[in-house]
């Protein structure tokens, strides 16, 4: 017997719509990375993209778990000595662009090279409840329902 391995030109992708209102950041991002990556499929193949497509909206509604909504901290360097910024999740929950806390969650959860960042490509997250997707006819995943433990209230 042969193993399988999947050619990109059998590949169909799906879209899949999440609704993140009261998921914990950390369930609802191992989840989607999985998706991506396409390990919830029996033709998973480590070497080619076969995940689906995930828009998630209501990405500024998630909820952190104990006190990290203002312990933890995201850094990034400017490129000049001494250029460390650092940011609570609270200042980019509230700030312009709250969807960029479930983003980094997911995309830290990817494989680093090539195919992780073709892979998180197929990531649409927004903060509202509308999306632009609509002609693709997304299916709805329901995260909630899946563990008791992936929704908290706020």
């Amino acid at each position: 017997m042969k193993t399988f391995s999947a050619k990109p030109a059998e590949i169909q992708k799906k879209w899949v719509v999440i609704d993140a209102k009261g998921l914990v950041v950390g369930r609802l991002a191992s989840i989607v990375a999985l998706r991506l990556r396409g390990k919830h499929l029996p033709i998973f193949t480590p070497h080619v993209d076969c995940g689906d497509n995930v828009i998630i909206i209501n990405a500024e509604k998630v909820v952190l778990t104990g006190r990290k909504r203002q312990q933890k901290i995201y850094y990034h360097h400017t490129g000049f000595p001494g250029g460390i910024k650092e940011r609570s999740a609270k200042f980019i929950l509230e700030g312009r662009f709250p969807e960029r806390v479930v983003e980094k969650a997911v995309q830290r959860m990817l494989p680093r090279g090539p195919l992780g960042r073709q892979q998180f490509g197929n990531l649409r997250v927004y903060g509202g409840a509308t999306h632009p997707h609509e002609a693709q006819a997304p299916t709805v995943l329901d995260i909630a329902a899946m563990n008791r433990k992936n929704v908290r209230s706020a």
